[in-house]
């Protein structure tokens, strides 16, 4: 196994278990992706072979695996639990397996990812059951990481911030945006992650698109160049920081404004405690970039959830009125993106007991190379 036994307690399974009959459920189906790996720690394939924990309201869990992927399933976390394995073979029905186990459930639950391939066979076998997303289940329990997820999740921030202290050492006018990425890529697998998630290398006016990614631009002196970068670990626990740079000296007016960011950033931050909303947050970096009259170029919501995905609950948004609760990962990104350049700071941050604890300590100041 390349994970701590902790990450995925066994007990886990029965707390799922007991969700689906208070929500209500029949069955609760689970494919290859976060909500099955969060379950049972099996990090499974997808693939048109179906793969899938089902979770009954009424009886006994299984996990039906097509039989050239027993070993795998086996040596995962999931082998571990007390969990049958129903294993198919090449010319058998799999979908046919669940509907003799199951009958005719009336309120099913798949998982939120799962292939439209999965779901309209499920939808076939089941007539008559209204579906349902998986994260109705799940959500509640997926939102509040343990202790074991913090320090996954404090790892990979660890890690990313590692990838960050490397930047300015790539990081030079004459090189594509695309070159850098490859280099910052590079790093990323270097640092510990398993899969690099995202590269954002937005040069000029490419750092007023959030999600520009990388493109063939060469950076020049005097631009400033958003940076946003994250991955996965061995955990299955996500990475994601943004910080901003400038290639010499950067414009007059880019400086003006991202004191006014970093300003809000950091209120929003401190701001993080138990009881105070998702939305109170957002307010409170929003107030900041309005009152100094940038407002109209601040687009996005605040934050994301993070842990076996690079975004999940709680998003920091207005009109998410959820109370934080200790536990509770996301980032705190507001960004300010007039047109000729851009800037966005990013951390990870863990609401905790009394405040919160942050994922990402780089330096957020201004980074000039």
């Amino acid at each position: 196994m390349t994970t701590e036994p902790a990450l995925y307690p066994s007990e886990r399974l029965t707390q799922v278990t007991e969700a689906v009959r208070v929500k209500g459920i029949d069955v609760l189906l689970l494919s290859p992706g976060p909500d099955l790996r969060y379950v049972t720690g099996y990090d499974a394939k997808q693939l048109e072979r179906l793969t899938c924990l089902a979770v009954p309201a009424q009886g006994d869990p299984f996990l039906l695996v097509p039989q050239l992927e027993l070993r795998a399933a086996q040596a995962s976390p999931a082998g571990d639990l007390e969990l049958d394995m129903v294993t198919w073979g090449e010319t058998e029905n799999p979908f046919g397996i669940i509907k003799k186990a199951m009958g005719d459930p009336h309120y099913v639950a798949l998982s939120d990812r799962m292939w439209a391939l999965h779901v309209l066979q499920f939808a076939a076998i089941f007539p008559t059951a209204s579906q349902h997303l998986a994260s109705a289940v799940l959500s509640p329990l997926r939102i509040r990481k343990s202790a074991a997820e913090v320090a996954a999740l404090k790892e990979a921030g660890d890690a990313i911030d590692r990838v960050h202290a490397g930047v300015p050492n790539w990081l030079r006018a004459g090189l594509t945006e695309r070159q850098v990425g490859a280099k910052i890529a590079e790093a990323i697998l270097a640092e510990g992650h398993v899969q690099v998630d995202f590269v954002i290398v937005g040069s000029g006016p490419n750092a007023a698109s959030p999600h520009h990614e990388v493109s063939d631009r060469v950076i020049e002196h005097g631009d400033v160049v958003v940076v946003d970068i994250g991955g996965t670990m061995p955990s299955g626990y996500c990475s994601d920081c943004t910080r901003t740079y400038a290639v010499g000296t950067p414009p007059d007016d880019f400086t003006k404004y991202f004191d006014v960011l970093y300003t809000a950033q950091e209120a929003a931050t401190v701001g993080v405690r138990p009881g105070v909303t998702a939305e109170s947050v957002d307010r409170t970096a929003r107030r900041i970039i309005d009152d100094a009259g940038y407002g109209e170029w601040f687009i996005h919501r605040t934050g994301h959830g993070i842990g076996l995905e690079s975004h999940e609950d709680p998003y920091i948004v207005e009109g998410n009125t959820t109370p934080l609760q200790p536990g509770m990962a996301f980032s705190i990104e507001p960004g300010i993106y007039p047109g000729p350049h851009g800037a966005r700071i990013e951390d990870i941050v863990v609401c905790t007991e009394t405040g919160y604890q942050r994922m990402n300590n780089a330096p957020r100041e201004l980074v000039i190379v």
